[in-house]
């Protein structure tokens, strides 16, 4: 069960990045649905070093762990699995930072009192994805013999 799930989550991260996480709007002068992808794309054009350290966190970190989660399920022995799961706790950590700077910008949006941020179903989805990741790579940890 465990490495299905792993297999899962590797595969809804990536679908994650293009659903509205929030909309921000200025009545009758503006409205846009953000997207991890329209979030970037916009971050490029801005500011280039923040892009690629969202894009480092966002992006790159779920995805090495996702992907090398379901490596060590799969493919690693039992004698060594545990040590790299031990390894890969800290890109799940960086996965869960990012949720709380999502929260963090929505906060800071709605603070602003220029219009309104309202979150979307993707955000929500997205919060799933990553927790969903976040269980199984412990439940995965927890499914390994003790040394």
């Amino acid at each position: 069960m465990i490495g299905p799930l792993l297999v899962t989550s590797l595969a809804l991260v990536p679908v994650t990045w293009w659903l509205p996480l929030f909309v921000a709007r200025v009545p009758f002068l503006w409205r846009q649905e953000v997207s991890i992808a329209s979030g970037l794309g916009e971050l490029w054009r801005l500011d280039r070093f923040l892009c690629l350290v969202v894009f480092a966190f966002s992006v790159l970190a779920p995805t090495v762990k996702g992907a090398a989660l379901v490596w060590v399920w799969y493919r690693v022995p039992l004698a060594r699995a545990r040590g790299l799961l031990d390894r890969l706790a800290l890109l799940g950590k960086l996965a869960m930072t990012e949720v709380f700077l999502l929260a963090v910008i929505i906060v800071g949006l709605k603070g602003v009192g220029i219009g309104t941020v309202e979150t979307s179903w993707g955000l929500h989805l997205f919060v799933a994805v990553v927790v969903l990741s976040l269980a199984c790579s412990t439940w995965a940890w927890a499914a390994l013999p003790r040394r």
